[in-house]
């Protein structure tokens, strides 16, 4: 005969299970956006998705462990699996520019562990162990511990590429901006000063036909 205690267990173990499933599947309609400007905003992002998808909810990550204020990324839900696809598919397949950034954003299929609310899987436990020189661990941890290190300074190294390569990208598109500024200006003064119609005028044509 079941007691209270086995009954309690089993509902506990089915709630997790089903916290699991419906965790899973928010994963597979959820995509992963990196590149983002650090300005972009949920409803921008919600705004630039539009066309092919409906953003349930927008989650940004941040990188805490650097001092640069980097491109950010986001775990963007949206309403369905295929809504996701069509997501990736189209930020893979043409340049995606959101917020204005000079380097288009990227995109890929979210997986478990980028969310920092994932449930335990069913039936698993944590257990925290303090270690001490002379326990059989301790020279592993020491490894771990000194390969962090020492990807912590390649990261760097990579972040500091980047933004020079964010800056050279930038300052290439301010000249494309200020050129076109230039050439529109100059059409809406020759517009503006009867310019283009003494050259209408010179030359003979209609500028009302079409």
């Amino acid at each position: 005969m079941a007691t209270p205690e086995d009954h309690a267990e089993s509902m506990t173990g089915e709630y997790a299970e089903t916290e699991c499933a419906d965790f899973e599947a928010r994963v597979r309609r959820t995509i992963y956006i990196d590149h983002l400007s650090p300005v972009v905003t949920r409803q921008v992002i919600r705004a630039a998705l539009s066309q092919c998808a409906n953003v349930v909810s927008v989650e940004f990550i941040e990188n805490y462990t650097i001092p640069y204020d980097i491109p950010a990324a986001a775990l963007v839900e949206l309403d369905d699996e295929s809504q996701a696809k069509s997501a990736v598919d189209l930020m893979r397949d043409f340049p995606f520019i959101i917020g204005g950034m000079p380097r288009p954003v990227r995109a890929s299929y979210a997986r478990p562990e980028m969310f920092p609310d994932r449930p335990s899987p069913p039936g698993s436990k944590m257990e925290f162990l303090w270690l001490k020189q002379g326990d059989p661990e301790y020279d592993g941890m020491n490894k771990l511990k000194s390969l962090a290190k020492r990807q912590e300074a390649e990261n760097m190294a990579l972040i500091k590429n980047i933004l020079e390569e964010e800056k050279g990208l930038a300052a290439q598109q301010q000249i494309m901006l200020d050129a076109n500024y230039y050439k529109y200006n100059m059409l809406e003064n020759i517009v503006q000063n009867g310019t283009i119609k003494n050259l209408a005028g010179h030359y003979r044509v209609n500028l009302f036909d079409g």
